[in-house]
């Protein structure tokens, strides 16, 4: 068998600095450190996370009085941040800059007295902290999420108001064109961002697999299941109707998906690391594959710095 390694694939910036956001507080100050929610979607990372010291929690109030606690790469709510505050927690924040630049968008808007139309997936961290970002004095303004085209018909919105909408940073770029354009059907003077939401790494990512797609019979996503991109990659192939798996390792991969397979394309969501990738790349080539070829895509180059607080505490 052959096997097509995407490229880019596995861990983007905002990732890279939420994990070492972690660990250099755990370096600094020693266990534990508390994480309101994963920092990133993947059981391997968290774990191992767990292991040096970091006390994962959903809510504030699990984190005890005078203990740091680490906003996650998703973001948080200013809700959540005002109760931090008041309860004096030495907080470092591990959002990803580019859910902030949507946090801040979301921000203005309500200030500007605009409805929101928020595009993502409901019950997911991001949403939640996104959605949580919008505040006005105005009851019958509203911050609303809506999931698919469907959703869009269903709006109900005081329409003397502006309209905008963004979204999730971590969606599939094609069925999100698909919402926006309903959005602009419904409301011709609807308002979107300067520059897409969704992210560079979805992206790049998403448009890599798109070619790999055409040239394997299997893909197989190093990703957790909690973790959108890693699911939007898998969906990208089950929508051509090409066998796709998501697995966190490569225990979980199972030989009978490979029966009369050929070639093999191998991915890794944006939160997923490299060892876990290798790690499949040796039990395919003990599965029979013989040919391993690195599929080129865009290149990456793209840093974000750590806070400056934690700079100067550590």
């Amino acid at each position: 068998m052959k096997l097509l390694l995407a490229n880019p694939r596995g861990f983007c910036a905002g990732v890279d600095r939420a994990i070492e956001i972690v660990e250099r507080a755990l370096l600094s100050f020693g266990a534990p450190i508390y994480v309101r929610h994963e920092v990133v979607h993947n059981y391997f990372v968290v774990d191992n996370l767990k292991q040096k010291g970091a006390i994962f929690v959903e809510e504030l109030d699990e984190v005890p009085d005078d203990n740091i606690v680490i906003f996650s790469a998703h973001g948080v709510s200013r809700e959540v941040r005002d109760n931090a505050k008041e309860r004096k927690l030495r907080v470092f924040d591990a959002t990803c800059p580019l859910v902030t630049k949507v946090h801040l968008e979301v921000a203005v808007h309500a200030k500007q007295e605009h409805h929101v139309i928020l595009i993502g997936h409901a019950g997911h961290p991001e949403v939640e902290g996104t959605m949580g970002q919008y505040q006005s004095e105005k009851t019958h303004l509203r911050i609303l999420l809506v999931e698919n085209e469907a959703d869009v018909e269903n709006l109900s919105l005081v329409d003397d108001y502006p309209i905008a909408y963004v979204t999730q940073t971590t969606l599939s770029v094609d069925d999100t064109e698909k919402i926006i354009k309903a959005l602009k059907n419904r409301f011709p003077n609807i308002v979107g961002p300067k520059k897409d939401d969704i992210c560079y790494a979805t992206q790049n990512r998403q448009d890599t697999v798109k070619q790999i797609v055409k040239q394997c019979d299997l893909l197989l996503v190093v990703g957790s299941p909690t973790s959108s991109n890693s699911n939007r990659l898998r969906e990208i192939a089950e929508h051509r109707q090409l066998p796709a798996y998501l697995i966190d390792r490569a225990s979980d991969i199972d030989s009978a998906w490979l029966k009369g397979v050929e070639t093999i394309g191998l991915t890794a969501g944006a939160s997923a690391p490299e060892l876990l990738v290798e790690e499949v790349v040796q039990r395919l080539k003990g599965e029979g594959v013989t040919e391993v070829v690195e599929f080129d895509g865009r290149k990456e180059t793209l840093e974000f710095s750590l806070p400056k607080d934690l700079l100067r505490a550590t």
